[in-house]
């Protein structure tokens, strides 16, 4: 097979992208040979295998259950079809962020990381972190220097995805905080976010923050609103359990009236 003036050109653009600048290097008498193309394309795929662990690693997803294992029947209201074109990565590139709404155990959590795992598959980078363990943590920091280095931890990732918005209460200090990672992040990298609480009663979780007016703007200028109106789900799983245990139970046999007592 004749190997083209583009072929060159390509091969030697990923030989650039590899920094493989030793073969970049040679002349094309030696870039034609076979093997040339087979190593190139080893290491591209070994790098993109290392670079898929490292971001899976860095989004502190933890164990989760896969979306084949959603109950879209379960929940009275969920905009199903909007989650699919979630899945689809374009909200990153139009950092669009995304709120999840609803009551405990209605799989909030669960469609989150869903999201975020299959946006770092396709190659974006991500954090996910509940907002009591991110504010605690920012709030922690015992210097300007130091809050300001660890603000990079949460405002650097393609996607931050802040779980858990809602079940405690917090101070003015802790709502200036999210208020400082939801600024350095507006308009330039979606936040994912799953609350139990809707945006009208948020001045709840952050009583007399001045800040939480501006915040909500800034979450929702750009903003898909993901509402599931549903039963606990963990609750119907709870009770199922419960169920399946009575039934492997073995039954007691009543004893007749000619069996010793």
């Amino acid at each position: 097979m004749t190997t083209t003036a583009t072929d060159f050109e390509a091969l030697r653009k990923r030989l650039h992208q590899l920094g493989l600048f030793g073969l970049l290097g040679q002349d094309n008498a030696l870039l034609s040979q076979a093997w040339v193309e087979s190593l190139v394309t080893i290491e591209q795929d070994e790098r993109q295998r290392r670079s898929l662990l490292r971001r899976l690693r860095d989004a502190k997803l933890g164990a989760f259950k896969p979306l084949a294992d959603f109950d879209w029947h379960w929940p009275q209201r969920i905009d199903r079809e909007l989650f699919t074109e979630l899945l689809g990565g374009e909200f990153i590139a139009e950092a669009t962020n995304v709120v999840l709404v609803g009551p405990n155990g209605v799989g909030k959590s669960m469609l989150a990381k869903n999201l975020v795992h299959q946006s770092v598959i396709n190659g974006a980078s991500a954090r996910f972190v509940t907002a009591s363990d991110m504010l605690h943590d920012l709030a922690a920091q015992d210097s300007s220097a130091a809050l300001s280095r660890r603000l990079k931890r949460y405002t650097l990732p393609n996607i931050l995805a802040i779980d858990e918005i809602g079940y405690l209460n917090y101070d003015n200090r802790y709502a200036d905080l999210l208020f400082e990672v939801v600024t350095r992040r507006y308009q330039l990298r979606p936040i994912i976010v799953t609350t139990n609480k809707p945006f009208a009663e948020w001045n709840d979780i952050f009583p007399n923050a001045a800040c939480v007016v501006t915040l909500i703007d800034r979450l929702v200028h750009r903003c898909e609103i993901l509402p599931i109106e549903a039963s606990s789900y963990r609750l119907k799983e709870a009770q199922e359990r419960v169920e399946q245990r009575k039934a492997a139970r073995p039954k007691r046999q009543k004893k007749t009236s000619d069996e010793p007592a």
